[in-house]
């Protein structure tokens, strides 16, 4: 998909945007980066509206079946309530997750950095 959410006052955790990192599940290095948001944050409702269009070209009549597996399961999708993001040394969630929402992002290149008013960071 082309279109391009931008979602602001966004908090960044876990960040590899300059260096990447191994995967433990296949050693393969991909930057990435978790983005912590308010449940009020207007663009969350816009990503969301995103993966329900992308869904609905995928699988056509099966995609409200297979985003109900998808939300039923955390380790299926890039998103949740924060309280999931939960530590496995502790069981708790990591600080700053608890109450908030996130979406993480991922991949092989090296992400766009785009300047905005309070700084920058775009994962694309």
């Amino acid at each position: 998909m082309s279109n391009i959410i931008f979602i602001s006052n966004v908090r960044l955790s876990f960040p590899a945007l300059v260096e990447p990192r191994s995967s433990v599940e296949n050693g393969v290095k991909k930057y990435s980066a978790d983005f912590i948001i308010t449940h009020d944050n207007k663009g969350f409702p816009q990503f969301m509206a995103e993966v329900q269009a992308i869904a609905a070209i995928k699988w056509g009549e099966h995609a409200a079946n297979v985003l109900q597996m998808v939300n039923a399961d955390r380790k299926l999708r890039c998103f949740g309530n924060g309280a999931e993001k939960v530590d496995k040394k502790t069981f708790k969630p990591y600080l700053g997750y608890e109450g908030n929402l996130f979406i993480s992002a991922n991949k092989e290149e090296m992400p766009q950095m785009i300047a905005g008013e309070s700084g920058f960071v775009a994962f694309r």
